[in-house]
């Protein structure tokens, strides 16, 4: 099964995903698509890798993710991608103007076909106010079609509050 959790900061989005990968009972491989730009992140990523199974494959990639989820994805394997959102942040501010779009659709185009458990976290960010930039417009309006296109593709889609999931698509957790 193919499942997107959304949900804000500190939501507990990660957490369920987690929980839902250590309940498939498949070997899990955790992509993550952070990078270290500074303390507080260093400490996050810190703090994510101490909380996780040491008996999960890591696999840090901030670009190239429907390369990666090609090569790691099977019917006995679950995939665990945390976050889309960082993911996406990557893509906008590199240098190549082109590869956020380029990136997107491969993803899209891909995950269809893909077997295995596969576990999309990413934050909802577009249930607050109009950002003032144009960098931060972008990113929201970006975030906000991803999400939409994954969800189509997905079976499952959870919106995590408080801890708690809501399950938007799919069967309850």
């Amino acid at each position: 099964m193919k499942q997107l959790i959304l949900g804000g900061m500190r939501s507990g989005k990660s957490a369920l995903a987690e929980k839902i990968a250590s309940r498939s009972g498949l070997p899990v491989t955790y992509i993550a698509t952070a990078t270290s730009r500074d303390e507080e992140m260093t400490a996050r990523i810190k703090a994510h890798q101490e909380q996780r199974p040491c008996d999960w494959q890591l696999i840090e990639e901030p670009l190239y993710l429907a390369r990666t989820l090609q090569a790691h994805a099977s019917k006995n394997q679950c995939l665990l991608i945390d976050c889309l959102t960082l993911w996406v942040t990557n893509l906008l501010l590199h240098e190549n103007a082109e590869l956020f779009a380029q990136q997107k659709n491969e993803l899209l185009e891909i995950l269809p076909a893909l077997q295995g458990e596969i576990i999309f976290v990413s934050n909802e960010t577009n249930m607050g106010i109009v950002p003032m930039d144009a960098l931060s417009r972008r990113f929201c309006d970006e975030m906000g079609r991803i999400h939409q296109e994954i969800a189509q593709i997905v079976e499952q889609v959870t919106l995590v509050v408080a801890g708690l999931p809501h399950i938007i698509k799919g069967e309850r957790i």
